[in-house]
């Protein structure tokens, strides 16, 4: 089972709904989720205190190693450490021993997130380009801005220019490394069929998404996003690394540099989410077995009957 769409549709909350009543585990397919301490920029689920099932509070090694949220199981969340980079190939390699898991216990994977890269990489089994870094290459990029990257590479591939965050340096450098490697746009990427899927999407009206982003940035800096950057800089996370990986880190690092004011920052930050669902999109609109659910509630009564369907000759 397969549940996207853009940022703020309300993914996690029906997917936990989902999870819970077909008995299934989630897999978190989100990049920056998977590193510890990127909580609130990231929207991550809250985790729970105790385990299923416990009435006391369990401080030992298990719930370390268990993400538990509202009773279901989440995988592939806090795995990496944010001052490395996770890659789509460690996701593939994560989520693909998550799946085998969840199977293992007679129970359904439910991938839910925004990374549509990395939804299909898993769930689809894209053979992904094997081209080695080149640290020589990496270099002399890195010493180009983010914007006159990103033109590079819309002159080289477009189509790979409308699918990337224009911001982040990690991303459009790799593009182009493949590029310049192999001397073409990147490659299609190889569908290999591996499991069977039930894709569900869900996609607001554009007004109430951007009603939705609005009043959920206000929140998380409320809530100490601010504070979760400051952190992250005192464990070691350089201002470097969080403007690699974008959005409330790149934007915040620069606020907390005094490059910008505050409220340049959270009105930049607003502007640049609203282009990334956008772009989220463009990348999901790609797929036509998506099952795009309607109104109110993100379609959940559609989505269960959806679902019974998929699975009845599974049962």
């Amino acid at each position: 089972m397969s549940y996207i769409g853009p940022t703020a549709s309300g993914k996690s909350d029906l997917g936990i709904k989902l999870a819970k009543k077909f008995k299934g585990d989630i897999i978190s397919a989100d990049s920056r989720q998977v590193y510890r301490g990127m909580d609130i920029g990231t929207g991550k689920v809250l985790r729970d205190k105790t385990l299923p099932n416990s009435k006391f509070k369990i401080l030992n090694l298990k719930l370390k190693n268990n993400f538990y949220s509202s009773g279901v199981k989440h995988h592939l969340l806090d795995v990496a450490n944010p001052k490395k980079v996770f890659t789509v190939s460690d996701f593939k390699k994560l989520g693909e021993k998550s799946i085998k898991n969840i199977f293992n216990k007679n129970k359904i994977p439910f991938t839910v997130g925004g990374t549509g890269f990395y939804i299909d990489a898993l769930v689809k089994d894209f053979a992904l380009p094997e081209v080695l870094p080149n640290k020589k290459l990496r270099a002399k990029l890195e010493k180009i801005s983010a914007e006159n990257l990103y033109k590079k590479l819309k002159k080289l591939d477009i189509k790979r220019a409308q699918t990337i965050d224009k911001h982040n340096k990690r991303r459009l450098i790799r593009a182009l490394e493949i590029i310049k490697t192999t001397g073409k746009p990147i490659p299609e990427l190889k569908e290999l069929a591996q499991y069977e899927v039930l894709y569900l999407g869900i996609n607001p009206p554009k007004n109430i998404l951007e009603k939705r982003i609005r009043l959920r940035l206000n929140k998380r800096l409320k809530q100490g996003m601010v504070k979760e950057v400051k952190d992250l800089l005192k464990n070691g996370v350089s201002n470097k690394r969080l403007k690699d990986l974008g959005l409330e880190y790149g934007w915040i690092s620069r606020y907390l540099n005094k490059e910008i004011g505050h409220k340049e920052m959270r009105e930049g930050l607003f502007r640049d989410i609203i282009k990334y669902s956008k772009r989220q999109m463009t990348w999901f609109k790609r797929n036509k077995d998506i099952h795009w659910l309607n109104p109110p509630a993100g379609g959940q009564n559609e989505a269960e009957k959806l679902i019974k369907k998929f699975i009845s000759p599974l049962l």
